[in-house]
């Protein structure tokens, strides 16, 4: 484990597409998107996402289908996308486990497919950190968050759960400031170590066990802007909140 315990931080333009090229070289790069029931919002982001296949930063596309019960799947059938549909619904890890199955970089990024506007820039910011420093392993995307009218106050399982559970079991992950954060990229070589958790205690787990295989140095996080989605009804947020407490209490051995 590394001994400096400093969590690498990234302004909003630290990277751009010109110059996260440049550094990409030989390297492949694989989008992973997980998509359930996102039919009104997966074509948007698969489409902002092709241009960077055609420049070459992404060497595939791959939206995985999880068992949706819309029309996901057709909407995420544009040129250049690989849609990967299973037949009944794994959630969210079991999702993105399924995507990393089917894909070939030794970069990968993970997208969610609710989200609105423009995210294109989402990319190239989330690949650079581990172009920059050879030593970072995972990088977690931060963003403001509106609720409604509010330009602040998303994120509620975020707020209310995730940051005190790290701040009380983990203070050494507590600077990071979206740990539920779906927009993702992880080296292929660290993940095999580490893999995934179910459903929706994937993105907690991923940041709990990269920080204790690695150390928390080897986690970087990168300012992403505004991040706008559906926002979702306490009646699904509750059991959201209870697989994110459940899976830091197993970590820590406490259940």
């Amino acid at each position: 484990m590394a001994s400096d315990t400093k969590i690498r931080t990234y302004g909003r333009d630290a990277f751009t597409s010109t110059s996260v090229l440049r550094e990409k070289g030989d390297t492949k790069v694989s989008l992973i998107i997980p998509a359930a029931n996102e039919q009104n919002t997966i074509r948007a982001v698969v489409e902002q996402m092709l241009v960077h296949a055609n420049s070459g930063l992404l060497d595939e596309i791959i939206v995985v289908n999880d068992g949706s019960s819309d029309d996901t799947a057709a909407q995420a059938a544009v040129d250049g996308v690989i849609v990967h549909s299973l037949p009944s619904q794994v959630g969210k890890g079991g999702a993105m486990a399924e995507g990393v199955k089917v894909s070939h970089g030794e970069l990968l990024v993970f997208l969610d497919g609710d989200v609105w506007g423009s995210i294109d820039h989402y990319v190239p910011s989330l690949i650079g950190p581990l172009l920059a420093e050879a030593d970072t392993q995972l990088v977690k995307g931060y963003y403001d968050r509106p609720l409604g009218d509010m330009p602040h106050g998303g994120g509620r399982v975020t707020s209310l759960a995730a940051q005190p559970i790290l701040r009380l079991l983990y203070p050494e992950l507590s600077e990071v400031r979206q740990p539920l954060a779906g927009e993702t990229a992880i080296r292929r070589s660290a993940l095999d170590k580490v893999g995934f958790a179910s459903g929706y205690q994937v993105e907690l787990a991923l940041l709990i066990d990269i920080g204790e295989v690695f150390g928390p140095s080897a986690i970087a996080e990168v300012d992403l802007g505004i991040r706008v989605h559906r926002n979702r009804p306490l009646s699904e947020l509750s059991p959201m909140a209870t697989e994110v407490l459940r899976v830091a209490l197993e970590r820590r051995g406490l259940l």
